[in-house]
């Protein structure tokens, strides 16, 4: 007998659960109990195999947070089918190349994300989209192809290794790979999150990042779910609706990048009731300690980071509650069952996982668990590279300290070599974020005919008036910076190129560098 598939956890929970209110869909304003639900999801995994849809092949959605993206997910499931949820920010071109990579049977957007949807169509012809509200000509309705669907459970063999997802990487690096993840990949990760986050079947938890990511997805959604909670869905990040959904519906609890958290921190909290709320999840990027302070102090809850990649659920790392101040900045402490290891980079060829760091010093972070990819999809060269010696090798740089805790500086492609000394761009992103006129902020190398590579740095004001002469001297004075780590350029923007996840992609503002330089 093989082991569970997130088909049986899903419908464990709602024979265990079948009348608890399981899905809220705020922009809908409906709800769905969990024997409801299932029968939508029956309805839809019915309409989907009426549509010629097989075990194994693809289906996409370009969805922001809706109840058809949830109903999709567990729809795939039911007939064995490959969820390929795919990022809503995309242009029509990097769409279309993600379609002709994954070639899914059926595409499943909306009204907001019809223009890139319409571009990628164009030339796309062996595919069908379904659009969940306001079809363009090429689409067909979703409600009308679900109208006459039987609510009957569909017959399907499925197994624990089978493939379950497509999950495209977020491209900080370049163009985006396909990570295929098994139904038991992301049943261990959903009860080892689920573990971590202490969650139990009262949770109400908010989805407010985007459930295309696996953050939100593996870490928050599926926990929640696995043990019986409520999932009330946002269609989109606002901050002062956000504030409103945990008062009006009990929330105890949700994911958000920092600047997510930062954002609910900066709006008018007079009318707020956080009284519900018990804890948050963050990650893409670490918290500064002076926000973890103010979450603490304003929210009263507990806060944990988890750290990870795609191609690994995503979590591989966790930094808990009553470590956020002491050791801020850290990834944590390795998940259950993950094995982390940081080892000796070498010169154009892989890491290897016996050359193993002392503490203190830097070197590649490599992970193996329960939650690794099977590999990436139509790519297996890459997938060989990544998993050299059965080990993800994740391109990140940092150290183990003593304590056995995960430090993250950089990575790999992010480090700058100015005159022949490394300089890691977090170190001075670090320093920058103690300015308090600064919202945000990332450093970059550029080149440099002098010195091979030189800091630059990009930043968001808080301050309108703070000036790229005030940060250089802050960066130096009290010893904070050596000279030669400090930038040698500032720009000043309105945002900063970031994913879903929070995480920044630096190769934009580098193709921005590099136009600036000539």
């Amino acid at each position: 007998m093989g082991g569970p598939t997130l088909r049986d956890v899903f419908e464990q929970t709602v024979s265990k659960f079948p009348l608890k209110e399981g899905l809220v869909d705020r922009r809908l304003g409906k709800s769905w109990t969990y024997r409801d639900w299932d029968l939508e999801v029956n309805k839809l995994a019915n309409a989907f195999k009426h549509a010629g849809v097989e075990k194994g092949d693809r289906v996409s959605t370009v969805l922001y947070n809706t109840a058809e993206f949830a109903t999709t997910l567990f729809a795939c499931m039911k007939i064995g089918a490959v969820f390929n949820p795919i990022n809503f920010r995309l242009t029509g071109k990097e769409l279309e190349f993600i379609l002709r990579d994954a070639a899914p049977k059926i595409v499943l957007y909306e009204k907001a994300t019809s223009s890139p949807v319409t571009y990628a169509a164009q030339s796309i012809s062996d595919i069908q989209f379904w659009c969940i509200d306001e079809p363009d000509s090429f689409a067909k309705d979703y409600d009308e192809e679900m109208f006459n669907a039987s609510t009957v459970r569909p017959a399907c063999e499925l197994n624990e290794n089978d493939p379950y997802a497509v999950m495209y990487t977020s491209g900080t690096t370049g163009m985006p790979k396909g990570v295929i993840h098994s139904h038991r990949n992301m049943v261990d990760q959903s009860l080892i999150m689920s573990a971590v986050m202490r969650v139990t079947k009262n949770e109400r938890g908010l989805c407010v990042a985007p459930m295309f990511h696996c953050a939100e997805l593996h870490c928050a959604f599926l926990p929640r779910l696995m043990m019986g909670g409520s999932n009330i869905i946002m269609h989109q990040f606002n901050a002062k609706e956000l504030i409103h959904a945990i008062k009006e519906e009990r929330i105890t609890h949700f994911f958000g990048a920092p600047t997510m958290w930062n954002m609910i921190l900066r709006e008018d909290l007079t009318e707020a009731d956080f009284s519900s709320l018990r804890a948050g999840l963050y990650g893409g990027a670490p918290m500064a300690p002076v926000l973890v302070k103010e979450v603490n102090n304003t929210l009263g809850i507990d806060l944990f980071q988890a750290y990870g990649m795609t191609e690994m659920g995503p979590a591989i790392s966790v930094l808990y509650d009553d470590e956020q101040l002491s050791k801020s900045g850290a990834a944590g402490k390795p998940l259950i069952n993950h094995e982390i290891r940081v080892v000796k980079v070498k010169e154009g060829v892989p890491s290897d996982p016996h050359d193993i760091c002392p503490p203190g010093e830097l070197g590649e972070i490599i992970v193996k668990g329960p939650s690794t990819m099977l590999g990436y999809f139509n790519c297996p060269d890459a997938t060989k590279e990544a998993m050299y010696k059965g080990w993800y090798h994740s391109g990140d740089i940092g150290y183990m300290d003593e304590e056995g805790v995960l430090w993250v500086s950089d990575r790999v492609k992010d480090m700058i070599i100015s005159g022949g000394e490394n300089i890691y761009s977090r170190e001075v992103e670090d320093v920058l974020f103690e300015h308090p006129g600064i919202l945000d902020a990332a450093v970059v190398g550029e080149p440099d005919e002098m010195w091979g590579e030189r800091v630059v740095a990009f930043v968001v004001k808080k301050d309108p008036s703070i000036t790229a002469e005030e940060l250089d001297k802050f960066c130096t004075d009290n010893n904070r910076l050596a000279r030669y780590k400090r930038p040698r350029r500032y720009e000043f923007m309105e945002d900063l190129p970031r994913n879903a996840s929070g995480k920044l992609q630096k190769f934009m503002l580098r193709e921005q560098a590099a136009i600036a330089k000539k």
